[in-house]
C-alpha cells in the first residue's frame, strides 16, 4: 500500500497554464541575458586573484585596525595601486597588491609590506600570503572558461543522445541563458570572479540539466501515452506533473545554500549567494525557456503523424451478399 505525503507543495490536480506566458518568458529571458553579456564587459567581473594576479595578505592588528594608517603605510611603499579591506572582524585586515613581476620581486614586496605594517601597528601578524603571476593567471582563467565550454558540451551530447534534438537544443539553449545571468549576477553585485565562482556555475549547470531532464522525462511519456493532445497542453500538464519534485528540490538546496551565504563568512559568501541565484534561475528556465523552446521547435515535429492517428479508420464497406440462387 503506497503512502501519500502528507504534505505537497502543489495538490496533485493543478492545472496552471505556464504556455501561456511562453512569449514573455522568453523576451525577459532574452533582455536579462543581453544585459548579462553587456555588464560582463562593462564595467566587467571582479576578477580575483585567481584571474587577475597580484599578492593577497591577510594581517590581524592586536586591536581594532585603524584602515587609514594601514593604507598610508602601505602606499608609501609605491608598489601600485594598494587595496585594504576589513576582513571578517575589526582587527583583520585583507590587503591586495598588483604583479610584482618574477618570485623574488614577490618576496621582496611580501617583506616590505610585512615591516611597514609592523611599524604602522606594532604586533601584526601575518596570517596567510597568496601570490599569483601573470602567466598563472591567463591559464587559470582560461582554464576555466574550457571547464565551462566542456561542461555544456558534454550535457548537449548526453541530452542529445537521450531525447531527441529538440529536446537537446532546447536544454543547451536554457543553460547558456542560465549562465550568462550568474555572470550578470556576479557583474552587478561584484562578487570575485574567481575559481570558486567557476565550481558554483558548474554546479548550477550540473543542477539544472539534471531538472529539465527530470522534466524533458516527464513529456517524453506523455507524448507516448496521450498521441493525440496537442503539444501545447502536453507540455502544461508535463511541467505541472513535475512541479512538486521541481519545487522540493530547488527548495532543499536553496535551504541549505542560504546558511552559508548568511554565515559563512567571506571566504564562502560569494559561493553561496551565486549558488542561491543560480538555483532560482535554474528552476524558473525550466518553465518558462526550455518548455518554450521545445514548443516552438517541436510543434510540427514532434507530434507529426498525429492527425492520422486522431482521425477514425473508415469502416470497411460490406460486401453484399450473393443472392442464393437453386440450381
Amino acid at each position: 500500500m503506497l503512502m501519500r505525503p502528507l504534505f505537497r507543495l502543489v495538490p496533485d490536480d493543478t492545472r496552471i497554464p505556464f504556455m501561456r506566458g511562453r512569449i514573455m518568458g522568453l523576451v525577459v529571458s532574452a533582455i536579462l541575458s543581453s544585459a548579462s553579456v553587456v555588464l560582463a564587459f562593462y564595467p566587467g567581473l571582479e576578477k580575483g586573484i585567481d584571474f587577475k594576479g597580484g599578492i593577497i595578505m591577510e594581517a590581524r592588528t592586536p586591536g581594532a585596525a585603524d584602515l587609514g594608517q594601514l593604507r598610508t603605510a602601505v602606499s608609501n611603499l609605491n608598489l601600485g595601486d594598494v587595496g585594504i579591506q576589513e576582513f571578517g572582524d575589526a582587527s583583520t585586515v585583507l590587503i591586495r597588491l598588483p604583479v610584482q613581476g618574477e618570485e623574488a620581486a614577490t618576496q621582496q614586496a611580501v617583506s616590505r609590506v610585512r615591516g611597514a605594517l609592523d611599524q604602522a601597528a606594532p604586533g601584526t601578524r601575518i596570517l596567510r600570503t597568496e601570490a599569483v603571476g601573470n602567466r598563472v593567471s591567463d591559464e587559470l582563467f582560461q582554464g576555466g572558461l574550457i571547464a565551462l565550454a566542456i561542461s555544456l558540451g558534454a550535457m548537449l551530447v548526453y541530452i542529445w543522445f537521450r531525447f531527441e534534438w529538440q529536446f537537446a537544443v532546447g536544454a543547451i539553449a536554457t543553460l547558456i541563458l542560465d549562465t550568462t545571468k550568474v555572470v550578470g549576477f556576479l557583474a552587478v553585485t561584484r562578487i570575485e570572479f574567481s575559481l570558486t565562482s567557476i565550481a558554483a556555475i558548474l554546479t548550477i549547470i550540473g543542477f539544472s540539466a539534471n531538472d529539465k531532464v527530470v522534466v524533458y522525462d516527464r513529456m517524453r511519456e506523455n507524448l507516448r501515452k496521450f498521441k493525440t493532445m496537442p503539444l501545447r497542453e502536453l507540455i502544461d500538464r508535463s511541467i505541472n506533473e513535475t512541479l512538486n519534485r521541481t519545487l522540493g528540490t530547488s527548495m532543499t538546496l536553496f535551504l541549505s545554500a542560504l546558511p552559508l551565504a548568511l554565515f559563512g563568512g567571506d571566504a564562502l559568501s560569494g559561493f553561496a549567494w551565486t549558488m542561491l541565484f543560480g538555483i532560482v534561475v535554474s528552476a524558473s528556465s525550466s518553465i518558462f525557456i526550455a518548455a518554450p523552446i521545445l514548443l516552438f521547435l517541436g510543434e510540427n515535429r514532434l507530434r507529426r503523424g498525429t492527425e492520422a492517428v486522431a482521425k477514425p479508420a473508415a469502416p470497411a464497406r460490406a460486401a453484399a451478399p450473393r443472392a442464393a440462387t437453386e440450381p
